[in-house]
C-alpha cells in the first residue's frame, strides 16, 4: 500500500473516531441537561421547605463516590473530581439564583440604614429580589425616621464602623418592639453592645465575609454573633441560608480577636508591601516577565487591595485600639528579625524557620495542596 493510500485510510479512521467522540459529547451534554432538570425539582422542594442550598456532607460524599468510580474505570480521580466540582458549583449557582427569589418573610418591610452605601445597595437588591419591601434611611433622612420605621420587621445598620454606635443609639427609639435590629460591621462586640442598649427587641450581629462585588452568595460565609432573642432572629439567618450562605455562629469577643489576625494584620502587611514597591518604583510589568506563578498570585493579591475603596481598609485597620496594639506587636516582630538579617545569621534563620514549620504542622501540607491548585489554575489562565 502506497503512502497516499495509508494517509487516506488514516484520515478515514480519524474521521470515524471523531464522529464517535462527537456522539459521546452529545450524550454528555444531554445527560447534563437531564441532571439540571432534576436539580430544578430539588430547588422547588428546597424553596417549599426553606432548606439551605449548600449541603457540604452530601457534596463531599458525592465527590468521593465519583472519584472511586473514575479510578475503577481507569480515569484519573483528580480529573473526575475537578469535573464534578465544576458541575456542583454550577448546580449551586443555579439553585442560589432561584432561591434568591425566595423570601422567608416575603412582603415584610426592611429598613437599610446607610442603604446608599455599596453594601447597603448590595443587600437592597437581594432583599428586594426576594420579595421584601425595602426602605432606605440615609444621613439626610433622619427627620423622617419615625415614618420609615413604621411596621418594619428588620433594621440593618450598614454604616462605617466609627458611626455604628451612634447610629444604633439614634435608631433604637424609633423601632417597633418586635423588630430585629442587626448590623453588618466587621467588628462585633462594640456595635452589638450598643444595639442591645438601644433596642429591647431582637438583636443580632452579622459580618458578611464578602464585598459588594460578589455576584452570588453561594458558599459565602456570614458570621452571626447572637445578641438577644435568637428565636426572633432565626428567620433572618434562614434567609441567608436560603441564599446559599454558610452560617458561622460565634461569640462577638472571639470574632473580634480572630478577625484582628484574619483582616487587620493581613491587610496592613499587604498595604506595607505595596507601599514599599511604590517607594522603590519597582517596574511591575517587568517583574512579571521573570515571575513564577506563585509570585504572580501574591502580587495579584496586593494589586487587588489597591483596586478597591481605601476607606474600607482604613475602617478595618483603625477599627479599635486593640487592633493598633496588635499591629505594633507585628511591626516589633519584624524589627527583631532585622538584627538577624544584618548579622547574616543563617543558622538563626533556619532555627526560627523550623520552629514555625513545626508550629504550622499539618496545615502546611494542606496549604501546599491548595496553593498548588490555585497556581495550576493560574497557569491555565495565563
Amino acid at each position: 500500500m502506497n503512502e497516499k493510500s495509508v494517509k487516506h485510510n488514516v484520515d478515514q479512521e480519524l474521521e470515524h473516531l471523531r464522529l464517535h467522540i462527537d456522539a459521546i459529547d452529545q450524550q454528555i451534554v444531554s445527560l447534563l441537561s437531564k441532571r439540571q432538570a432534576e436539580v430544578e425539582r430539588v430547588v422547588q422542594l428546597k424553596k417549599a421547605h426553606n432548606i439551605p442550598v449548600y449541603h457540604p456532607a452530601r457534596e463531599e460524599n458525592l465527590i468521593s463516590h465519583r472519584r472511586n468510580q473514575g479510578s475503577k474505570a481507569g480515569l484519573d480521580p483528580d480529573y473526575i473530581e475537578e469535573i464534578y466540582r465544576r458541575i456542583l458549583r454550577q448546580s449551586r449557582a443555579e439553585q442560589t439564583a432561584q432561591m434568591a427569589q425566595k423570601g422567608i418573610r416575603a412582603g415584610a418591610s426592611i429598613l437599610l440604614i446607610g442603604g446608599l452605601g455599596s453594601m447597603g445597595q448590595y443587600f437592597h437588591q437581594w432583599f428586594a429580589n426576594a420579595g421584601y419591601q425595602v426602605r432606605v434611611l440615609d444621613h439626610k433622612d433622619w427627620p423622617d425616621a419615625d415614618r420609615l420605621c413604621q411596621g418594619i420587621e428588620l433594621a440593618i445598620i450598614s454604616v462605617p464602623i466609627e458611626l455604628s454606635v451612634s447610629v444604633a443609639e439614634r435608631i433604637g427609639p424609633h423601632l417597633p418592639a418586635d423588630c430585629v435590629l442587626a448590623d453588618i460591621t466587621s467588628i462585633k462586640e462594640i456595635p452589638l453592645n450598643a444595639m442591645l442598649k438601644a433596642h429591647q427587641g431582637p438583636v443580632i450581629g452579622l459580618h458578611p465575609l464578602f464585598g459588594p462585588t460578589t455576584s452570588t452568595m453561594d458558599k459565602q460565609i456570614v458570621v452571626v454573633t447572637p445578641g438577644r432573642d435568637s428565636v426572633g432572629c432565626q428567620w433572618l439567618i434562614d434567609q441567608f441560608s436560603a441564599w446559599g450562605s454558610i452560617i458561622l455562629q460565634v461569640d462577638a469577643n472571639e470574632h473580634d480577636k480572630i478577625m484582628s489576625i484574619v483582616q487587620t494584620v493581613r491587610h496592613f502587611a499587604t498595604f506595607a508591601f505595596g507601599q514599599f514597591l511604590r517607594r522603590k518604583q519597582i517596574d511591575l510589568p517587568r517583574t512579571l516577565e521573570f515571575s513564577s506563578p506563585i509570585y504572580r498570585l501574591e502580587l495579584g493579591m496586593v494589586g487587588r487591595l489597591f483596586a478597591q475603596d481605601p476607606s474600607l481598609y482604613s475602617e478595618i485597620i483603625f477599627a479599635s485600639p486593640e487592633r493598633c496594639t496588635l499591629l505594633r506587636e507585628y511591626l516589633d516582630s519584624l524589627t527583631k528579625n532585622l538584627d538577624m538579617i544584618e548579622k547574616g545569621d543563617k543558622e538563626a534563620f533556619l532555627a526560627e524557620f523550623n520552629k514555625i514549620a513545626e508550629w504550622f504542622g499539618p496545615f502546611s501540607e494542606q496549604a501546599m495542596r491548595e496553593s498548588t491548585y490555585l497556581i495550576d489554575k493560574l497557569i491555565e489562565r495565563f
